[in-house]
């Protein structure tokens, strides 16, 4: 099973080719919704939050209030390294066991949308890494007309990852966002019949 990390720095557009590629029927794992399940009710990452954080970090419903937390942590190096010894292990635990029950069921290709492969020095655990890159103008008019940051808050948390040009060269694959999502689909289809290819292949050997 050929195992390939998806990457970018934020609003890159990689979660738009992770949703192209799992419509298109590849096995998809999104760091979204593994940080969900690892602060899940009840779950021993949300005690450890609330533990570290105090209980104003949650809803009413007793939820996480993930954008309160995610606003308070990039105001703060030392919190969001907090935030993030809690939550990477656990969340890797939880990726681990995904790929695992895929290889169980003889998956020929993975994907794993991981937002910090580079900043948490996990590169080395897949085969092949794709890397979604984009304007930085590009990347700071999304995050503030589309998803509702003010322009300082965005800027704080692009600049809380390596800068996208300094990982290119640690990539095998670099997919380029910079025109419009008709442009990104039709790249990240033929590069998904070229990673398709190269798992018949390795099946074959």
């Amino acid at each position: 099973m050929i195992k390939v990390a998806l990457t970018g720095n934020i609003a890159s557009g990689k979660s738009t080719v992770a949703r192209i590629w799992s419509d298109a029927g590849i096995p998809v794992i999104r760091a979204d919704d593994l940080a969900r399940d690892a602060v899940a009710p009840g779950s021993h990452g949300l005690s450890r939050v609330v533990e570290e954080f105090g209980e104003d970090v949650l809803n009413e419903d007793g939820t996480l209030d993930r954008i309160s937390l995610r606003t308070r942590v990039f105001r703060s190096p030392e919190e969001r390294t907090r935030l993030e010894q809690i939550l990477h292990p656990l969340i890797g635990s939880l990726r681990d066991a995904w790929v695992a029950r895929q290889n169980d069921q003889e998956t020929a290709m993975v994907v794993a949308e991981i937002p910090l492969l580079y900043e948490a020095g996990l590169e080395k655990d897949y085969d092949l890494v794709v890397l979604v890159v984009s304007p930085r103008k590009e990347r700071l008019r999304r995050l503030t007309e589309e998803r509702g940051f003010d322009e300082e808050e965005a800027s704080r948390m692009m600049a809380a990852q390596i800068p996208a040009d300094e990982k290119l060269s640690r990539a095998d694959y670099v997919l380029d966002n910079g025109g419009t999502r008709e442009d990104l689909e039709l790249r990240s289809l033929a590069l998904l019949d070229l990673l398709r290819a190269r798992a018949r292949w390795g099946a074959d050997r």
